[in-house]
């Protein structure tokens, strides 16, 4: 509700300020240009996310994103114990991770969503220190391809929209680690 009124003020004011200043056409001219822009980079990127899902939906059918998943759950089984005791809570959270790892946080959140909803169920509807250490590792997620963020430059009109990567490894792979050990430090200091 207040962005909605933020962005009216401002579409207002700026109304106001070009009939004010003489410069309405150039008002006029800069919100189709804009708005042309904005229909632009939503094919673009729209596109590249169809793209990527496509290639996830490819790995899934291959058992690519299975092997992946397989390969994940000993470290999952290491950071949620009790969530381990679930398989169903334990597939939907390897398959989050996995997503997440490739850069389809699109396609990651359906599976986390389940995961959440699965560890909330083990905890009596609380959040317990599993489903927070979830959060963390959801919202700081390693990806080893940031097909978004990749997609959004290419629309940007980056030529080379991957060569981040080396970069957001080393970003993603800090933030979890910072991530999980104020997680473990918070249970820590408040249990």
């Amino acid at each position: 509700m207040f962005m909605s009124a933020l962005l009216t003020c401002i579409f207002i004011a700026s109304i106001l300020y070009g009939a004010a200043t003489g410069a309405a056409g150039a008002v006029g001219n800069a919100a189709m240009d804009g708005a042309a822009a904005a229909v632009q980079f939503i094919i673009t990127t729209g596109g590249a996310m169809c793209l990527w899902c496509g290639v996830m939906r490819v790995m899934e059918e291959s058992g690519v994103s299975a092997a992946l998943s397989r390969g994940l759950k000993p470290a999952l089984k290491r950071l949620f114990p009790k969530a381990s005791s679930n398989p169903e809570i334990m597939d939907a959270l390897s398959a989050n991770v996995s997503a997440n790892l490739l850069g389809l946080g699109n396609a990651a959140t359906p599976m986390g969503i389940k995961a959440a909803q699965g560890m909330a169920r083990l905890s009596g509807g609380e959040a317990s220190d599993e489903l927070c250490l979830l959060v963390v590792i959801n919202t700081a997620s390693i990806q080893l391809l940031p097909t978004t963020v990749a997609a959004v430059r290419s629309a940007c009109g980056a030529v080379a929209p991957f060569d981040i990567l080396p970069a957001v490894w080393v970003s993603s792979v800090i933030s979890v680690m910072a991530g999980l050990l104020a997680a473990y430090g918070f249970t820590r200091v408040f249990k």
